[in-house]
């Protein structure tokens, strides 16, 4: 099968069932924007290849569960709002997600300022893929809610959240630095 299909030459690109939009169209942005987070965790996770901690395996399991189930959220948003989604997001996938932060942050450093994305690669990869899942949510809030299902809204919003822990748990288990925020410049 070729990778290529030339229908996108002239600035439209099909969604799920074939309906062809311009690729300005927001819900385009939306799934495209959850591309790029799923990209940016894939990248932190290669930085991660060679190191081995005690939690590794563990925590690769899960950050790949966690990119299997934003690329189905990217599914679902490229679904037109009058067609049937095939994968719905469910709930307990928030769940999930604040369960595994909760169990993470028992480990944590309390944070009493903000912090710079830095440390290890791996951790200011995963900061860079907070910041675009937060832009795939923003992205997706503008639908507005008819338009999308509101499990993916609040995922989005608790997946840049599980990112931030992630960033701050590699960066623990590795021992990169968090930089905290000067308040003087």
């Amino acid at each position: 099968m070729r990778i290529y299909t030339r229908k996108g030459d002239k600035g439209t690109t099909s969604l799920i069932y074939g309906s062809r939009v311009p690729k300005t169209d927001l819900r385009v942005e939306a799934y495209g924007t959850c591309d790029e987070a799923n990209s940016m965790i894939g990248l932190a996770l290669s930085f991660l290849d060679k190191e081995e901690w005690a939690e590794k395996e563990a925590f690769m399991d899960k950050m790949h569960r966690v990119q299997t189930i934003l690329f189905h959220v990217g599914a679902e948003l490229a679904t037109p709002a009058d067609k049937e989604v095939k994968w719905k997001l469910k709930e307990y996938y928030i769940k999930e997600l604040e369960e595994q932060m909760d169990e993470w942050d028992k480990d944590l450093e309390m944070l009493r300022n903000f912090i710079l994305p830095s440390g290890h690669s791996a951790s200011s990869a995963l900061h860079t893929a907070r910041t675009v899942t937060r832009r795939a949510e923003r992205t997706a809030v503008g639908l507005g809610e008819e338009n999308v299902n509101p499990l993916v809204v609040q995922y989005l919003n608790r997946l840049s959240d599980f990112l931030f822990v992630a960033a701050r748990y590699v960066n623990q288990k590795l021992g990169g630095t968090e930089i905290p925020l000067k308040a003087d410049i």
